[in-house]
């Protein structure tokens, strides 16, 4: 059979991509069937498919690109020339589909699938670890894929299907989220060791009010609690410099650029003194997040429940 173009094919060169999808799509494993084995009946066994089913498909295929695919001799066919073209980019294509449907398949089994969990900058160098480190004791070949990020960021992402679950502060309030507290750090007045009030154990914020701060970036779910804290206490805070790292702002106060609120370090930092803030009540919520009518796969909800059973003890001593 002579390779020609077919008259009034049903696509045209103009038909959005989103039409040629739907309806090629469904024939292509049809047509790399049939162009494998060069033969309709033997296709139409392998893929357990009835024969008329097949033929009408790869009519229709035909059809619809507006080219033969093959040349027929009875039950036998050969690839034309444009028949070959097609199957390179086929043959990828369902390729390419295979390898999706096996790494989701892998990211949900049970035992060895993958949870993508966002965090806090703040807990990523101890507390993280350490419920990873405890969950994996149950699942330990549960993968993880991990975002740091600050509270707002980490939202959008789950909204977007990027994280499963995120641990954040403040606890989010949305319709379309889910959040559990789970626990509630302490917030101290971190001053250089050389700075005036570094001789006290403990302050009221008020005290602090005509000092300089050091603070996260407008965004952080910090920086709107030492907003709200400084609020409190009767003062807005004059800010000299905004950062993204806890450990970069106790930085900057042991080189006495100011004065800040923060959690607990992991490990303590030479150069600053740390003082119990005794009013206003100086402390951060944490709490897990996840999207409200998302399914969990089994690793995630596994994660999930075990996250739920730290409420109270999330945090190390």
């Amino acid at each position: 059979m002579m390779h020609q173009q077919r008259s009034e094919p049903r696509l045209s060169p103009s038909s959005d991509t989103e039409d040629i999808v739907a309806i090629l799509a469904p024939r292509l494993a049809y047509f790399a069937g049939v162009a494998r084995t060069e033969h309709v009946t033997r296709a139409a066994q392998e893929m357990q498919v009835p024969q008329s089913t097949l033929s009408r498909a790869m009519v229709r295929l035909e059809h619809d690109l507006g080219v033969d695919l093959f040349a027929r001799r009875g039950r036998t066919v050969s690839l034309t020339p444009a028949g070959r073209t097609f199957l390179a980019s086929v043959e990828r294509a369902l390729a390419e589909i295979e390898r999706a449907a096996d790494e989701v398949r892998a990211d949900a089994d049970p035992a060895t699938g993958k949870v993508a969990f966002g965090f806090l900058h703040t807990m990523g160098s101890e507390t993280v670890p350490g419920l990873i480190r405890a969950f994996r004791a149950d699942h330990p070949r549960v993968r993880f894929s991990l975002v740091q990020n600050y509270g707002e960021a980490m939202i959008e992402r789950l909204r977007s299907g990027e994280l499963d679950l995120c641990l954040t502060s403040p606890v989010p309030d949305a319709p379309d989220l889910v959040a559990r507290r789970l626990d509630e750090q302490k917030l101290r007045l971190v001053v250089p060791a050389d700075h005036r009030l570094a001789s006290r154990r403990r302050i009221r914020l008020a005290e602090a009010a005509d000092e300089t701060f050091v603070t996260l970036e407008p965004g952080y779910g910090l920086r709107r609690i030492t907003d709200d804290l400084c609020q409190q206490a009767g003062f807005r805070p004059r800010v000299a410099f905004e950062g993204e790292e806890a450990e970069t702002l106790r930085g900057l106060v042991a080189a006495g650029l100011g004065v800040a609120l923060l959690p607990p370090p992991a490990v303590p930092r030479p150069g600053v003194v740390e003082l119990t803030v005794t009013a206003p009540r100086a402390a951060r919520e944490i709490g897990v997040a996840w999207l409200d009518g998302h399914p969990d796969t089994p690793p995630v909800a596994a994660f999930k429940r075990f996250l739920l059973s730290r409420r109270g003890n999330l945090l190390p001593n």
